[in-house]
């Protein structure tokens, strides 16, 4: 694929061309000639109001004539324009999550330098027999590498977790539910008092601390979604290497 389709680009200009969500007109012509100025390209409507049936058309019409790797980079922009109603709408950050998840390996640039890798890496190798609980790893390693830390890249982690135990344990219950069987399971498996409780423990805390950052609604610190996306790792990574165990 070299181009984006025209069905998604009718879509973000809707979205992002929204009476209520989107942007005004006169911010829509002010970033579209800055863009225009930028990278030497011809817009069909610089002015406001527009020679257009509305802005979404407008949008639509300025979007078309620039080159696929700029359409990702202007639509990605958009979706974080300072002049969005604010709170920004649900619409607005699922369009972003959609683009990157659907474009970035073609047009997409960011390549995360924080992460440990040869972690996320081994995880990657090992959820190949856990599809269910893969797609959404790589779901939110997606986001992370192109720097969406939106809350729901944590349910992301967490709902990965999540089918993974449910695979491993062969049952269909939550997270919490599972904690007291994590135990049970690291000791079947050679593990040490110790270890076990251990383990337990930290997998209760992370449930703890996952419950109370949906229910207060917080903002997402950057740090934190390294950390938290480095336990998950390491939690799925030893879960996966014991279940392989004799």
């Amino acid at each position: 694929m070299d181009n984006i389709p025209n069905t998604f680009l009718t879509r973000a200009s809707d979205i992002l061309g929204d009476t209520t969500l989107g942007l005004s007109g006169s911010n829509i012509v002010k970033a579209f000639s800055g863009y225009a100025y930028d990278f030497d390209v011809e817009i069909p409507h610089s002015i406001y109001p527009f020679d257009a049936p509305n802005k979404r058309s407008a949008l639509l019409d300025n979007l078309k004539v620039f080159e696929p790797e700029l359409q990702y980079k202007i639509i990605r922009e958009l979706c974080e324009h300072p002049k969005l109603p604010q709170p920004v709408a649900e619409d607005i950050n699922n369009l972003k999550i959609q683009l990157i998840a659907r474009y970035s390996s073609v047009f997409g640039n960011v390549v995360d330098t924080t992460l440990n890798q040869p972690l996320v890496e081994e995880v990657k190798s090992f959820l190949y027999d856990f599809p269910s609980s893969e797609a959404v790893y790589l779901t939110a390693l997606t986001k992370f590498n192109n720097n969406v830390f939106e809350r729901n890249l944590f349910d992301d982690l967490r709902l990965s977790l999540e089918l993974l135990l449910k695979e491993v344990f062969g049952n269909e219950k939550s997270l919490e539910n599972q904690v007291p069987l994590i135990g049970q399971f690291i000791s079947s498996k050679g593990g040490s008092k110790h270890f076990s409780n251990m383990f337990r423990t930290l997998v209760d805390y992370y449930t703890k601390y996952q419950n109370a950052f949906v229910k207060h609604n917080d903002a997402v610190v950057e740090e934190e979604v390294e950390f938290i996306f480095e336990m998950t790792s390491s939690f799925m990574k030893h879960l996966i290497k014991m279940h392989h165990k004799g």
